[in-house]
């Protein structure tokens, strides 16, 4: 079953999904609201995880089980008819010890359409909402650059097939790159070799037949062949003009 993901901005609101199937903590408030800037509304959290990463520093994550986003008659909820319905989920804070760039670091609240979520399901929402830029920068090479989308293809098989080829040069790109030069852009900044990425590696790809090996072997020297036989008589071929006609075999 697929579920769902997305971040939700600090000023929206995410109320309790029902006030009989909350816990006691979570019945705060009389409007039973969960409020982002007011954590006296937030009660206590289904999980808490706290993970020591290399970019982020420490990471400290809080989740807060069976809640729903506030939905309003507008984008997709426009033309429904009837009341809104009540969307459980799983919402989560997360707060980061400091950011690779150096700038203002903020709190990011994340909504999961999953319940019951455990330590390791807090763990791997926070960290593929992290990751979303890897993947859609790998979509956009994809398209882009291997010409995912460039074939007009009739079947779906075929679309299978091309796609697993992309994904084949994809994966060779990967491979390439201790082996690869940086033939960078002037305006780039210089890259270690283990640290380029496909399109960097792609530049550089072209160059790279004279640092591979072959497999196949070293000639071996050997005699000349025996030729065309001479032992029998052969049937010259027809032969045509080419100004027109046909030219008359030798008798």
């Amino acid at each position: 079953m697929s579920q769902a993901l997305r971040r939700l901005e600090g000023e929206l609101l995410a109320a309790t999904a029902g006030v009989g199937q909350c816990s006691p903590s979570l019945r705060r408030t009389q409007s039973g609201e969960f409020v982002f800037g007011d954590p006296a509304t937030w009660g206590a959290e289904q999980a808490v995880t706290v993970t020591d990463t290399r970019l982020y520093g420490k990471a400290t994550a809080q989740a807060w089980d069976r809640l729903h986003p506030r939905l309003t008659r507008r984008a997709a909820w426009l033309d429904h008819d009837g009341p809104l319905p009540l969307i459980e989920g799983t919402v989560i804070r997360l707060a980061m010890e400091r950011l690779p760039s150096g700038g203002v670091n903020k709190l990011v609240w994340l909504w999961w359409s999953g319940t019951g979520a455990s330590a390791a399901d807090v763990d791997r929402c926070w960290q593929s909402f992290l990751h979303r830029f890897d993947i859609e920068h790998t979509f956009r090479l994809f398209k882009q650059t291997l010409g995912w989308t460039k074939p007009r293809i009739r079947s779906s098989e075929a679309a299978d097939r091309w796609t697993w080829l992309v994904i084949a040069a994809y994966a060779q790109l990967r491979l390439a790159r201790p082996l690869a030069t940086d033939l960078r852009r002037p305006w780039k900044k210089p890259a270690e070799p283990n640290r380029l990425t496909p399109a960097r590696v792609r530049r550089g790809f072209r160059n790279l037949r004279t640092k591979t090996g072959s497999p196949t072997g070293a000639p071996k020297p050997s005699r000349p062949g025996p030729g065309r036989s001479t032992s029998r008589l052969e049937e010259p071929s027809h032969g045509h003009s080419t100004r027109g006609g046909t030219r008359p075999r030798h008798q």
